[in-house]
């Protein structure tokens, strides 16, 4: 969905900046453009969000960082109502924002919550050690 708003954004800008009518100018249209791309540049930081498991870790891609875990480090993860976003917990005390698991994504989120809770349960050692 972000990528599909960010493309609908810039085409038009640039749609507008072509047909702004004369009292416009060409820094105004630049603007105009310029302004499509940062929004569309925020857009995808927030499409580009998710958490991926594999068999050495799992990691978490959020806006702005990129955090890799191995499943030793991993204790679990937990979906609260009206949160925005799923929360990942670890052995050293520390609990990170998934936002690649959305809240308001109700059952797809639910699933995708119990099926990297399952993982850690079979990958994870930290949760041995509780």
């Amino acid at each position: 969905m972000a990528y599909g708003f960010a493309g609908v954004i810039v085409l038009g800008a640039l749609l507008l900046a072509i047909l702004l009518p004369p009292p416009f100018t060409v820094p105004d249209k630049i603007a105009m453009v310029g302004l499509g791309v940062i929004v569309a540049g925020v857009l995808h930081l927030l499409g580009r969000c998710r958490v991926e498991a594999d068999e050495r870790g799992i990691t978490v891609v959020n806006p702005l960082r990129v955090h890799r875990y191995e499943w030793s480090e991993v204790l679990g993860v937990s979906l609260i109502v009206n949160e925005p976003w799923a929360k990942i917990d670890f052995a050293d005390g520390v609990t990170i924002g998934a936002m690649g698991l959305q809240g308001s994504e109700k059952n797809r989120t639910v699933r995708q919550v119990r099926e990297l809770a399952a993982l850690i349960r079979e990958r994870g050692e930290a949760g041995e050690t509780r």
